[in-house]
Parts: structure tokens; sequence; C-alpha cells
């Protein structure tokens, strides 16, 4: 006569009983930790109340502008920007920037990659590049409009920035938000070939993150 090995109906629905109550024990640890570590991260956030980086067009100039045909341009284009963290207990990490002129609404220099950094609390950083285009397409109204400003004496250049930024509070750091930079440079009018164009005094930029 040999023992039964099988274990009962019953003694089967104990087991997943208890592993179901394991599970839920854990699920229920997990996500406790998880809800606190959000509402502490919320409370830092709000009590910092992290405010966005500002930014000012310091110089700009327009060493080329030429139109070897109807719908191409050459052109070449300077710029110091000045970054500003006004947060005194946030930092900001500046990732992924790209920059590009643009006059008119259309785009006159390929974009260029400006090398990430870190901005301290109240650090002023500066941001210089050189833009170009060499063969640029442009729309065939685009000489119109440099001849039409000629006559005006005035230029409008547009210089853009965009990227990621990330804010650190102590040793945290947050996820990867989006940053668009705008800046505008009048400039006086004058042919190119005398000297460059350039703006005459430093000029606010808007920021959007």
């Amino acid at each position: 006569m040999s023992l039964a090995s099988e274990k009962s109906p019953k003694h089967c629905a104990e087991r997943k009983l208890d592993y179901y109550k394991l599970y839920k024990r854990i699920f229920y640890i997990f996500s406790t930790l998880l809800s606190t570590l959000l509402l502490l991260i919320l409370i830092v956030w709000l009590i910092l109340r992290p405010t966005k980086p500002e930014f000012s067009l310091k110089e700009a100039s327009i060493n080329q502008l030429d139109l070897p045909s109807l719908h191409t341009l050459n052109s070449s284009v300077q710029f110091t920007i000045l970054s500003r963290n006004p947060n005194q207990k946030v930092g900001i990490y500046y990732d992924e920037l790209k920059a590009y002129a643009s006059y008119k609404g259309q785009q006159i220099t390929v974009q260029s990659t400006l090398p990430p950094f870190y901005q301290g609390h109240g650090d002023i950083n500066v941001l210089t590049d050189s833009l170009v285009g060499a063969g640029f397409p442009v729309a065939s109204s685009f000489r119109y409009e440099v001849q039409r400003d000629k006559m005006v004496g005035k230029l409008v250049l547009s210089l853009k920035v965009g990227g990621q930024v990330r804010w650190k509070v102590g040793s945290w750091v947050s996820w990867r938000y989006h940053i668009n930079v705008h800046c505008i440079a009048l400039m006086d009018f004058k042919e190119i070939p005398s000297g460059p164009l350039s703006m005459k005094q430093e000029t606010q930029c808007s920021t959007s993150v």
C-alpha cells in the first residue's frame, strides 16, 4: 500500500491564495514608494518654481548675402547670444542645441550644432557661432524682398536656437524639455562689399520651454 503524494485541491487553492496575497503586497509597496517619490518631486518642483532661462542677442552681422541665381543664396551670418540662468537653486543642462538664421520667414543658413553645456545658479554663458549657406535654396521672391529692404534702409534678421534642457536640483535631474529661442536683429542696410551688416544694439530674445 503506497501513500498518496498528490496534493488536494484545497491545498492547491490555499497556495494560490498565498501567492496572490504576496504579489498584491509587493505591488502595494511598489506603488506606495513610486507615489511617494513622485509626490516628493512635485513638492520640490512647486517650491523651487524653475524659471525659464533668459537670452539676449549681443551681436549679429551678415558678412555675405549673395544670390548667384534666382533660387539659390550664399550667406554668412555671425552671432553672439548671452544665456542667463535666473534661478538661484536650479541648474540647467543644455542638450542638442541647433541654430540657424532666417529672413522674411525663409531659412537662409544650414543648422549649426552648438556644444552642450551646464549652467549653474545665476550664471551667464556666451554662445557664439558662424552660420553659412552655400547654394542654399530660397524662394524666387527672395531677391525682391532684399531689394525692397535696401530701398527702406533696414533689414530684419531672425536667429533661432532650438534644443533640449534639463533642470538640476541637488543631485536630481529632470527629464528633457524642448526649448525654442527666437532673436531679432535690426540692421541698417548697406552694400555688403563695403563691410558687413551689423546690428546696432543688444536685443532681448523670446524663449519658450
